[in-house]
């Protein structure tokens, strides 16, 4: 059983910690899906939490408009991490791709909020290009204002549920300004004509990946969301919620790695004792425990700052991001060298651990970068002081 003392903390309230017991309740029950087909696996996952009612707390409710719960986001993708890769991954996109609509959409936009709520429409964020990642003031792809419409010509790589989403979040130049003040956000639905997958992208750990191409596609002007000119600070603010929740995945990979390091240490035997007799597994242990722990406080600092009312939780979430994301690489890789041979079994619990954590690291802003972001928050805030 994993260690839940840290729901006892202050950053929690008892609605949290009903929330954490029933949905490992359910986890326990339904984790993981076979992931033979991974498209399907996804589609399947997300009628499954929708069905369930997990999928509520990744958008607003249109009927009921509150504040998206930070904490709430985190604690189901720490939980759903711990028991399936691939359910986080379904859980978060559908929350990431509709974070846009939800901060920012108007009534018509929020109206798919209700399917995605549900479990009956597919979401996906299309922020990145081939030239532009983690620049996101250098994007390349164009929309054009003519008459009434938009016309979106370029390409977006890297997109989490390329393929299967139903619509997609897309940020394009629109050019009220030079660099991050010319972009605008829009609602695209993924049957619009002149939007195809160009390729579908294999990576070590499978997930629905694509690259998109919107040759000159064409969508009405109320597909805007927000106002021309906002997209920087529309793909700012939705990052600002969900980067803690990254943070929380890999948690959720992390705490698994240390279960799985504590009873592979307790059950089997190296020189005729245990092997967590030996001192440096203890040390091992011991760190793995530091991290996972360290990370939680983190993760959870950030996601209450934003839930008590902050409207930016921007060194908070990137040092959470950070933190979390690295220390669960460091603590897998001790969980592999712990089950030595089985540890990289392609199969095993540890070795898809393995694989799942690095692109943690990257997506969502990379850890280099996120150095970069408490850099200027720090300096920022020294200069204001």
């Amino acid at each position: 059983m994993p260690d839940r003392s840290f729901l006892a903390w202050p950053f929690f309230e008892d609605r949290h910690r009903d929330l954490a017991e029933r949905l490992e309740t359910w986890c326990a029950k339904n984790l993981p899906v076979a992931h033979d087909d991974i498209d399907a696996a996804c589609r399947e996952l997300v009628t499954m939490l929708g069905r369930d009612g997990w999928l509520k707390p990744t958008a607003v409710d249109p009927a009921n408009p509150q504040p998206l719960d930070v904490r709430t986001l985190c604690i189901t993708r720490e939980t759903l991490a711990r028991h399936d890769g691939l359910a986080d991954f379904a859980f978060a996109m559908q929350g990431l791709g509709t974070g846009a609509i939800s901060l920012f959409g108007d009534a018509a936009q929020k109206k798919w909020l209700e399917k995605t709520r549900a479990g009956k429409a597919i979401s996906a964020f299309a922020l990145s290009e081939p030239r532009s990642g983690s620049d996101v003031a250098n994007m390349d792809m164009e929309a054009r204002r003519i008459g009434d419409n938009y016309v979106l010509a370029g390409e977006k790589t890297w997109i989490s549920n390329g393929g299967i989403a139903d619509f997609y979040v897309v940020f394009a130049r629109t050019g009220e300004a030079p660099g991050a003040k010319g972009l605008s956000a829009f609602l695209v639905p993924a049957d619009t004509p002149g939007l195809t997958v160009a390729e579908r992208l294999e990576v070590i750990a499978p997930h629905p990946l694509a690259r998109l191409k919107f040759d000159h596609v064409e969508v009405p002007a109320a597909a805007l969301i927000g106002k021309a000119g906002d997209g920087f600070r529309i793909a700012m603010s939705v990052l600002d919620v969900f980067r803690s929740t990254v943070g929380a995945a890999a948690l959720g990979f992390a705490r698994r790695a240390l279960d799985e390091s504590i009873k592979r240490a307790s059950g089997r035997e190296l020189f005729g004792a245990p092997m967590a007799d030996l001192q440096m597994v203890q040390g091992h242990i011991a760190d793995m425990a530091l991290d996972v722990d360290a990370a939680a406080l983190l993760i959870y600092r950030a996601a209450w700052t934003k839930d008590m009312g902050a409207a930016r939780v921007t060194r908070e979430a990137a040092m959470a991001k950070l933190y979390a994301t690295d220390r669960a690489q460091a603590v897998i890789d001790r969980a592999v060298q712990l089950h030595g041979g089985d540890g990289v079994r392609r199969g095993h619990i540890v070795e898809s651990l393995y694989r799942e954590i690095r692109a943690l690291r990257i997506y969502e802003g990379a850890s280099d970068v996120q150095k970069v972001v408490i850099a200027r928050q720090v300096l920022s805030e020294f200069k204001q002081s």
